[in-house]
């Protein structure tokens, strides 16, 4: 953690995001920057834009805006960039993923045109039912990711950068489980070299960000940098890392509900969820190994905000299911339905039921913008390691060990502001104070 109210370092010069996958979230979120820069839109959903923050006591009235309390790399500072198995520039990428109006689109089409995809590090073992012709090829693992090294440095050196990050877009992988290769760094090394099958293309980019020194955000539920050779990599060379999967759609309303009901001390016999989605997204979580990543991320919430070990007589027979339905007419129109059979007073049972009509790149654009900027500001702020503040965005949160992942987006938001307000030397807000006595 950052010493209260350190020196953090101003964003000067431009900050390059790099995104490994510009499909619907990585295009939407360009296109919607460029179109924010114009004055066509607002950048609504994003708490480093429109949040604010309160400082003191409630009489003082100090609610500044978040991007005016802490120094924020501005908008127009920002290059983008990625990578992508298809060659399509942005623009070709945004008409084909069709989140976004194509007038919209043609408000910002020089701008998109401009970004072209450099050749993706990529393996359809680890992303079923998806493949493209705009790939990297190497004798190994390691070669592939000192090709991504190169691209990184070029792509800082040819924009004339100050900074860069890294947020993934793409696809979930295939649930791995644990191997030794994963253990240290240097049996890690060992297996790019001997292209081991436990180091899947997303860890490749990892590594490769990493050793370049620029901070990592993952925006999947697969595992990437939350393995201990990476882990331990990131803190002894003071690179900030965040994550897991963007907490957008149903997993969202779950973190939403569950804190309330707990709250009340309402019980919960079963929650089932179910969703249909028809993007790239949904093609790949159709096939059985990648929703696994995904399933894990989702189904874990319930039992870490309920805690059933402590509330035994409310939780612990609580059945929860999930469901991904691959659905090619949603397009990116995801619908999330849940079932929850609550009980209370008495053991007397009840229902909720919820039908969430969203749009998935809508809802994840803003997220990664504000992930980038945040992971950023850590940066500059010698914040280094796993940043569980930036939980408050993930469905899976990255968590020291020893320690369990808090989902109640309530506290995340606390932990957030909380931790912004520490950066600047300002009081923590517990809501202890009597403040409106004084």
């Amino acid at each position: 953690m950052i010493e209260k109210g350190a020196k953090i370092q101003e964003p000067r010069g431009k900050l390059g995001i790099l995104l490994p996958g510009l499909g619907a979230v990585g295009t939407t979120l360009i296109a919607g920057t460029n179109l924010i820069l114009k004055g066509e839109a607002k950048p609504i959903g994003s708490l480093t834009q429109m949040g604010t923050i309160r400082l003191g006591k409630r009489t003082e009235d100090r609610v500044p805006k978040i991007k005016d309390f802490v120094p924020l790399t501005d908008l127009k500072d920002i290059v983008f960039g990625g990578w992508d198995i298809f060659p399509d520039n942005a623009y070709e990428s945004a008409l084909t993923a069709n989140v976004m109006s194509k007038e919209d689109i043609n408000k910002v089409k020089p701008e998109l045109e401009a970004i072209k995809p450099m050749k993706a590090v990529f393996d359809p073992k680890y992303v079923k039912r998806l493949d493209g012709p705009n790939k990297k090829t190497g004798k190994n693992k390691m070669e592939l990711a000192e090709q991504l090294m190169a691209d990184m440095n070029n792509f800082k050196k040819d924009n004339n950068l100050d900074r860069v990050v890294i947020v993934w877009t793409g696809s979930t992988e295939i649930y791995l489980e644990h191997d030794p290769v994963w253990d240290s760094i240097e049996s890690f090394e060992k297996g790019l070299v001997e292209n081991h099958e436990a180091i899947s293309s997303s860890m490749i980019y990892a590594y490769a960000a990493l050793k370049c020194g620029i901070p990592y955000v993952n925006g999947a539920p697969h595992m990437t940098h939350d393995i201990p050779a990476l882990d331990a990599y990131a803190s002894e060379h003071r690179i900030p890392i965040a994550g897991k999967d963007f907490k957008t759609g149903q997993t969202f309303m779950k973190t939403l509900l569950a804190p309330g009901i707990k709250a009340r001390m309402l019980g919960v016999r079963g929650w089932f969820s179910t969703n249909i989605l028809g993007n790239r997204d949904g093609e790949v979580l159709d096939e059985p190994l990648s929703f696994r990543s995904k399933e894990i991320t989702k189904t874990s919430v319930l039992d870490y905000i309920f805690q059933p070990d402590k509330y035994p007589e409310l939780y612990k027979d609580l059945y929860h299911k999930v469901r991904i339905n691959y659905y090619p007419p949603s397009g990116d129109n995801k619908e999330g339905w849940d079932n929850i059979d609550i009980f209370g007073w008495c053991n007397y049972p009840m229902q909720i039921k919820v039908n969430f009509l969203c749009r998935d790149s809508i809802l994840a654009a803003p997220v990664v913008l504000d992930l980038a900027l945040f992971i950023d500001l850590a940066n500059r702020a010698g914040m280094y390691g796993i940043q569980e503040w930036l939980s408050f965005y993930c469905k899976s949160p990255i968590v020291a060990k020893g320690l369990y992942p808090e989902h109640d987006i309530f506290i995340q938001l606390m932990k957030l502001k909380n931790t912004l307000r520490h950066m600047k030397g300002e009081d923590l807000i517990t809501h202890l104070g009597l403040d409106y006595y004084e």
